[in-house]
């Protein structure tokens, strides 16, 4: 069977002829365009009619694009993350370095004005290390016989006695603590004047009382200070506050425990003072008082 073209394929005008035409047309309709504005409400109606079309051809790419910005962002915020994590680490590092040098400042203020306190020679050490015994509380502090240390000087803080130099060496010295067992300490009660012989007990925060009578006026709270008897220690100056009083009838002496107010285990710098007793020297114990003759009866 044979088909023939439609008829509009087997009339009419030449190719040729149809393109000039259409050509003309398109130019014709550019120039009234493009003076008058008569394609502006067509091309208004076609933007409307073909919008939705513009958004669903590009709504694929736009998802691409999403997905892509969600992945760079996570991995960006994971990045800025680690990076803000690491940054609070080492803020953390400084401000706990700089709170400590704080600290350590206001030692050091308070030291000080501790030493403007005395008019006596004075000198600030630092403290090294603890003394190796772990059956005595000792330390050693960086200044020794070349700066003028002797053993036997008392060691205080911004707040009360410390201890006590025992040992000297060129550079170095070891300051025994008032809480160690073998040290003593003659105190006297700031709220009566009662005095009495404050020894350490191996624990850092606690001292006692030796010796006292059951009838001793001594109760919690009362503030203890260097009596200065012993030629050792400057008076007045805080040593411990009273805790806890125990009396019982089946012993002969009461059980007195003290805290004591200085940082005895936590100093960082301490006062070495040269303080010199001007007491005149004790009697020998050799010498016997003179007694004085009786007179003779009827003489």
């Amino acid at each position: 069977m044979e088909h023939s073209p439609p008829p509009f394929f087997k009339r009419g005008p030449a190719p040729l002829v149809r393109l000039l035409l259409c050509s003309l047309l398109s130019v014709a309709l550019l120039i009234s365009d493009a003076r008058y504005r008569y394609l502006d409400s067509v091309r208004q109606v076609v933007a409307i009619i073909i919008y939705p079309l513009e958004r669903l051809a590009g709504t694929p790419r736009a998802m691409l694009d999403r997905i892509g910005e969600f992945f760079v962002t996570q991995s960006a915020l994971r990045t800025e993350n680690a990076r803000l994590a690491e940054q609070s680490l080492q803020n953390a590092a400084t401000l706990q370095k700089y709170k400590a040098l704080a600290a350590e400042n206001a030692r050091l203020r308070d030291i000080l004005t501790a030493r403007q306190r005395f008019p006596e020679n004075t000198i600030v050490a630092e403290v090294l290390y603890a003394g190796r015994d772990p059956f005595t509380r000792k330390i050693v502090v960086d200044k020794g016989g070349q700066n003028g240390i002797k053993a036997g000087q008392p060691v205080i803080d911004q707040i009360g006695v410390v201890g006590q130099v025992t040992r000297v060496y060129p550079w170095l010295s070891e300051i025994t603590l008032i809480t160690d067992k073998e040290h003593a300490v003659p105190v006297q009660n700031l709220r009566n004047g009662l005095r009495a012989v404050l020894g350490g007990t191996g624990n850092d925060g606690q001292l006692e009382l030796k010796f006292i009578p059951l009838n001793a006026d001594f109760q919690n709270g009362d503030q203890l200070v260097t009596s200065g008897i012993d030629g050792v220690y400057p008076p007045h100056l805080p040593v411990a506050e009273v805790s806890n009083v125990e009396r019982n009838a089946a012993y002969l002496f009461a059980r007195i425990t003290c805290r004591p107010l200085a940082g005895v285990a936590s100093h960082g710098q301490v006062l070495v003072v040269n303080w010199e007793n001007k007491a005149p020297a004790r009697p020998a114990e050799d010498e016997k008082p003179v007694r004085a003759r009786k007179p003779r009866r009827g003489g």
